[in-house]
């Protein structure tokens, strides 16, 4: 049996080839830790995992990779639905964004009460894109502000070490639930009262899903201050919104061809109006309440 050369005695190489080296007593595994006496790892490999491991919340990290994963699987599962029955063209007009009608549009969300001009801008009887005209609604900001709750609340189920994949996937799902009642009592209200309004479903879909913004500052101002910061921004984005709902919607429900019809008709139209806008508040608060402890 040959030894590695430096393992034996201080000077020699190799031992003299005579009787058969009697065998070990114990194998010798200190390969497995190369340089380190007793088969000891050697120090500082622990380091990076300690380090990653107190890096914030370890429940929070995971609620908000678990929330993103299941954002991101129902973004793709609605899009595979709306390729099968929706035309892509008729969702571009939604989804033509630039940063600058973004970032207006959320200070109009959250201030809206020094807009003047709540028209819809037309060109050649085709209404403007949204990057093109800021009263114009869309997809992109209700989209985006979604799959930011899931994560948010992901992260505050986390931070309260009450965060489990049923009870996020349960959050996700009744938000979408009370979005598609809300768009639908609007569709049966419009009916009901014949309305001849330019509203279609995307529209109504735009107008909805806004107050998932005023959910996000209600739960980030809730997990910084407490209760009494939540409620109080709970307030603000209500009454903005309910604001921003009015003015937009009574333009676009109470059309110039609904204008001249029966004073009747045109007050069902305008309480549907108001009915909408003040029922924001209490989806908010049903959907936020839980996640601010």
């Amino acid at each position: 049996m040959a030894y590695h050369s430096g393992y034996g005695a201080h000077g020699s190489k190799h031992r003299a080839r005579g009787a058969p080296d009697p065998p070990p007593l114990f194998d010798d595994t200190s390969g497995g830790y190369s340089g380190q006496p007793g088969g000891y790892p050697a120090p500082g490999t622990d380091v990076a995992f300690s380090v990653n491991h107190l890096l914030g919340d370890p429940m929070a990290n995971a609620a908000m990779a678990y929330g993103s994963s299941i954002a991101s699987h129902g973004k793709d599962m609605v899009n595979k639905e709306l390729h099968r029955f929706v035309s892509v063209n008729k969702l571009k007009y939604f989804f033509a964004v630039d940063t600058a009608y973004v970032a207006k549009k959320l200070g109009l969300l959250v201030f809206p009460y020094t807009h003047q001009n709540w028209e819809v801008q037309y060109s050649r009887d085709v209404p403007l894109p949204p990057r093109q005209d800021l009263n114009a609604p869309d997809l992109y900001i209700p989209t985006m502000a979604f799959i930011t709750y899931v994560l948010l609340a992901g992260m505050a189920l986390g931070i309260q070490k009450r965060f489990s994949p049923e009870v996020l996937g349960l959050c996700a799902s009744t938000a979408l639930v009370w979005m598609v009642i809300e768009v639908l009592a609007l569709l049966l209200g419009l009916y009901l009262a014949t309305a001849r309004s330019e509203l279609s479903t995307f529209h109504l879909l735009a107008y909805s899903g806004y107050k998932y913004v005023g959910m996000i500052l209600s739960v980030l101002t809730g997990l910084l201050f407490g209760s009494d910061g939540y409620y109080v921004a709970l307030g603000w984005t209500s009454s903005a919104l309910m604001y921003f709902i009015v003015r937009s919607l009574r333009t676009a429900a109470l059309s110039p061809d609904s204008m001249g019809g029966p004073s009747s008709r045109q007050r069902v139209q305008l309480y549907l109006t108001v009915g909408a806008a003040a029922f924001q508040p209490l989806i908010i608060y049903w959907l936020t309440f839980h996640l601010v402890r």
